[in-house]
């Protein structure tokens, strides 16, 4: 099988041959006096007593804990009998060989077996509940290069129950802590202008989930390249599940790790709309009663670690703009919006809900933007805002040219008019945006009234927002919050008094227009019907529920509703300018020449399901079928461990 985007076989063996070469030598000499061994194992001294010591191996050092105890849970009795271990070298070049995939997690959930937590001379075991989740995110990236789970991460024998007294080997990682329930349940309504840090942004993201906990929770889409889990704070009167006829919206802050506003007020709003709740504001209450809410303030928090060493005030353009991989996330999404142009000149072909190509998958994608695809798939998102900075302006899909040669050219969607609506509702109510003055940050977007279509300020393939569109139901626009990316601390305050009323009112933007449910004679919903919209080439598609809401601006419009197997329906309706909710529209479709509208929705979803790119790629290997080994041959990463001579990891081997 040829690997996925491998590298070079002398790469990672060099890594191997490092980590050997850097063993120390693996005897003393009493040991060595001892009854012969396999090369590199020492016997301890008769009589000698475990205890606990610090903890000197290299591949460890960040572990959360300070020392620990030989034998290991391996029933290794020395820290070179580990070094000259395959246990110990696969740790080192997991990284490597699954091109950063569930790492750092798997290095220190290893290290937490063959240098377990030791407390008054007594082996802490790591947490079983901790392995099982990693092994069911990570084990198929292991099956895609045909590799077995290694045996010393087998959940029921070196891990322990909570019941016993396990720890977490990834707290420190997740940036979890343990909080006092005072402070937990605080309901302090006052909100700390700060700077946070990763840890910081978890703690209070966590303090508000336990304030409301009948209205919110916090949850996490993935992870980053370096193991920080994208964390998304939800608000509605049933946390963790759709509702039926309510939509869905979401924020997005932070995409680039330097342009830090957009985190701090969502981390701020997460606050505020928990306060507002308890204190019994209607228009909060009424908010959140009708609306499922989800904040998602750092898309990219390895960025903004690099972002915020240079300190508030003295950050650039660049240093912690792009992730750990060094990718812009902007410009790391599948490109649609060509393929949207082509179809575009074809009669009848659609342009909505394009898939995404294979060849996607063969570049570099970076674990931010594969979970942020899994997460669109995963929840029928009705209306999305992404929270920049570097200017103060509001800008609207699409954002790459419809001529790829025109780096700034009108480039509308078929949505044009909704985009132009949705754009300044949030720039009417920004104070600075909406402020006539050309003599300002932003000022020269005056005339447009503060909003501009994406392509047109200048053009990009691969961005968020144009794959919202393309790719699902969602209606995103970006706002740029201020021409200084990484302002100083005592500009937070004002910076959030000025968005905060633009943030709540796009939020009650996600009721523009019209919603409904499709539904076959027996009241059984159809899930993936199209409602389509007369002179809009742009159709949606209903939820499991089949539910559904169609973003409009105020006016008269024939909307029709059709799936596999149903006769198609058609309905006028009229948006009066002063709606304040959405209007109710619903479809009964009839059975086509007697088919089973089981079959027929059985059908459409088997079609649809089979060519879901996010089911069957993993961005950080080959999709193709592993061809089919002879007998003896090895794996293509086998020749990775060919300095172990005879101590080859045979436990790998799917066969073995």
């Amino acid at each position: 099988m040829r690997p996925p985007r491998q590298l070079p076989v002398v790469v990672v063996a060099a890594l191997v041959a490092r980590l050997v070469a850097s063993a120390r030598p693996p005897c003393p000499p009493a040991a060595a006096a001892a009854a012969p061994r396999a090369p590199g194992q020492c016997q301890l001294s008769a009589g000698s007593e475990a205890k606990c010591v610090d903890i000197s191996l290299g591949s460890c050092s960040d572990v959360p804990y300070s020392q620990t105890i030989f034998p290991n849970l391996l029933d290794q009795k020395s820290r070179e009998v580990i070094e000259y271990s395959p246990e110990y070298i696969l740790m080192g070049v997991l990284h490597n060989l699954l091109q950063g995939e569930c790492n750092p997690d798997l290095r220190l959930l290893g290290c937490s077996v063959v240098a377990p937590k030791c407390e008054g001379g007594k082996v802490i075991k790591p947490c079983r509940h901790r392995c099982e989740a990693l092994k069911k995110n990570c084990f198929p990236a292991f099956d895609a290069i045909d590799m077995a789970w290694p045996y010393f991460l087998d959940c029921d024998r070196f891990f322990g129950s909570d019941i016993e007294g396990c720890f977490d080997p990834l707290a420190k990682l997740r940036g979890e802590t343990d909080f006092p329930e005072d402070v937990l349940t605080e309901l302090s309504t006052s909100i700390q202008f700060i700077h946070h840090s990763y840890s910081q942004m978890v703690r209070e993201l966590k303090k508000t989930a336990s304030r409301c906990g009948h209205i919110a929770q916090l949850y996490s889409i993935g992870r980053s390249f370096e193991g920080k889990d994208l964390l998304v704070i939800e608000f509605s009167t049933s946390p963790g599940s759709h509702e039926l006829f309510k939509p869905e919206f979401k924020y997005i802050g932070n995409m680039h790790g330097n342009e830090v506003v957009g985190k701090e007020l969502l981390i701020y709003l997460a606050q505020y709309l928990c306060s507002e709740y308890l204190l019994g504001n209607p228009r909060i209450q009424r908010l959140i009663n009708n609306t499922r809410i989800h904040l998602f303030p750092s898309m990219n928090p390895d960025g903004y670690e690099l972002a915020a060493e240079e300190g508030a005030g003295y950050n650039g353009w660049i240093n912690g703009r792009q992730t750990a991989q060094n990718l812009d996330l902007n410009r790391n999404f599948p490109d649609l919006t060509a393929e949207a142009y082509r179809l575009a000149k074809i009669r009848g072909a659609r342009t909505d809900h394009l898939p995404i190509p294979e060849s996607y998958w063969w570049g570099k994608v970076a674990p931010e933007t594969k979970a942020v695809m899994k997460w669109l798939k995963s929840i029928p998102f009705v209306l999305s805002a992404s929270l920049h900075g570097g200017d103060l302006v509001v800008s609207y899909p699409y954002d790459y040219s419809r001529h790829p040669l025109e780096e700034k050219m009108f480039s509308p969607t078929p949505d044009e008019k909704m985009f132009k609506l949705l754009s300044k509702a949030y720039a009417d109510a920004h104070p600075v945006i909406s402020d006539k003055s050309e003599i300002r940050c932003g000022g020269n977007f005056v005339k447009r009234g503060g909003i501009i279509n994406g392509a047109e300020w200048y053009s990009f393939p691969g961005g968020m927002a144009d794959f919202n569109y393309l790719h699902t139901n969602c209606f995103e626009i970006t706002v740029e919050l201020g021409c200084e990316k990484f302002p100083m601390e005592d500009e937070l305050y004002s910076l959030w008094h000025q968005n905060r009323e633009a943030l709540v009112t796009f939020m009650e933007m996600v009721h523009s227009g019209i919603k409904g449910r499709v539904s076959d004679k027996f009241g059984n919903p159809i899930k993936n019907a199209r409602i389509s919209v007369k002179g809009i080439r742009h159709d949606i598609l209903t939820a499991a529920d089949g539910d559904y809401w169609r973003l409009l601006s105020p006016g008269i419009y024939v909307v029709s509703a059709q799936a596999r197997g149903y006769s198609k329906v058609l309905k006028k309706v009229t948006l009066p300018t002063k709606m304040t909710k959405a209007g109710r529209v619903d479809f009964v479709l009839q059975p086509l020449n007697g088919k089973s509208p089981k079959i027929a929705r059985d059908f459409m979803k088997r079609g649809r399901d089979q060519f879901d790119p996010l089911e069957h790629f993993d961005p950080h290997l080959q999709h193709v079928q592993p061809e089919p080994r002879e007998d003896g041959e090895r794996p293509w990463w086998w020749s990775y461990f060919s300095s172990l001579n005879n101590h080859k990891p045979l436990w790998l081997l799917k066969d073995h």
